[in-house]
C-alpha cells in the first residue's frame, strides 16, 4: 500500500494521537454545528453537490448501499429520497456525528430503511459482495490510509456494484482560484471558530484537500486497486469532483 500526503495531514500537529483518533475527535467537537457550516460557508451548493453525485447510481438501481464516513446522514438520506433502496448502512468513526444522522433520520421516519454504526473505512465490518453501490462524500481525505480504505470498498461492493466519491478539489481557473484560496485560507477558518468555536477544523479542512491526490491521479489510484470504468466529474470550477469506478 502507498502513502500519499494527505495521509499524514493531520488536525492537531502536536498531538500524539494517530489521524483517526483525530479527526474522529475533531468532528465529535464540531457535530452540533457541522451541518449548518456546511450550508453557509458552501451557500447551499453542497447540497447540489451531493444530489448529482447520488444520481450516478441511478443507471445501476442499487438495493444495498453503503454510505461510508456518513456523518450526519446527509447523503444517506438523499440516496433514500433519489434511489430508493431497499436498505442504506452508514458508517462513521465519530459517535457525535451519527447522533445527529439518527435524530434526522428519526424526524423522518426513515429509521427502517437506514441504519447507521460506528465504523472504521479500513476494516469494513461487512462480508465480501455485500452491496450494490458505495458513496463516500467529502470523507476520502480524512482516511488515514487511502488505499486501505479503498480496497476495502472494493471487497464489500458486489460484482457490478459502484463506488461513487465526492470530495473537494483546486479549482483551474485563475480568478475562480485566487477567491477560492482566500476564502479557504481566512474567511473559512474564522466563520468555523465564529459558530463552532473551532476553527483548526477548517484549516485542516484547507490543508488536506491541497495534499490530496486529486483528477486523474485519484481515478490512477482507482484503476491500480482494480476499479473499472473509472471517471471524474469537476464541479464548480472544479471546486468540487465526483469520482466514480466499478468492481
Amino acid at each position: 500500500m502507498s502513502n500519499y500526503a494527505h495521509d499524514t495531514v493531520v488536525p492537531y500537529k502536536d498531538s500524539e494521537m494517530g489521524k483517526k483518533q483525530q479527526v474522529a475527535g475533531m468532528f465529535n467537537d464540531i457535530a452540533f454545528r457541522y451541518d449548518f457550516l456546511n450550508r453557509f460557508l458552501s451557500a447551499g451548493i453542497d447540497i447540489g453537490w451531493r444530489k448529482k453525485a447520488i444520481r450516478q447510481l441511478k443507471d445501476i438501481k442499487p438495493e444495498t448501499l453503503l454510505d461510508v464516513a456518513t456523518g450526519t446522514a446527509d447523503v444517506a438520506i438523499m440516496a433514500s429520497g433519489i434511489l430508493k433502496p431497499v436498505k442504506i448502512t452508514g458508517i462513521d468513526i465519530s459517535d457525535g456525528m451519527l447522533e445527529i444522522g439518527r435524530e434526522k433520520i428519526k424526524k423522518l421516519g426513515l429509521q427502517n430503511n437506514i441504519e447507521l454504526l460506528n465504523g472504521d473505512c479500513e476494516t469494513i465490518k461487512f462480508e465480501n459482495d455485500s452491496f450494490d453501490a458505495v458513496t463516500v462524500a467529502f470523507g476520502v481525505r480524512n482516511f488515514e490510509n487511502l488505499e486501505k480504505g479503498l480496497s476495502e470498498i472494493i471487497r464489500v461492493l458486489k460484482p457490478g456494484g459502484k463506488l461513487v466519491v465526492l470530495e473537494f478539489s483546486k479549482p483551474r481557473p485563475a480568478v475562480v482560484k485566487t477567491m477560492y484560496n482566500l476564502y479557504m485560507k481566512y474567511i473559512c477558518p474564522n466563520v468555523g471558530k465564529l459558530f463552532s468555536k473551532h476553527r483548526i477544523a477548517y484549516q485542516y479542512l484547507d490543508e488536506s484537500i491541497n495534499k490530496f491526490p486529486e483528477g486523474k491521479n485519484f481515478t490512477a489510484i482507482l484503476d491500480n486497486l482494480g476499479y473499472r470504468n473509472t471517471y471524474s466529474k469537476p464541479l464548480s470550477f472544479g471546486i468540487c469532483s465526483i469520482y466514480c469506478g466499478e468492481k
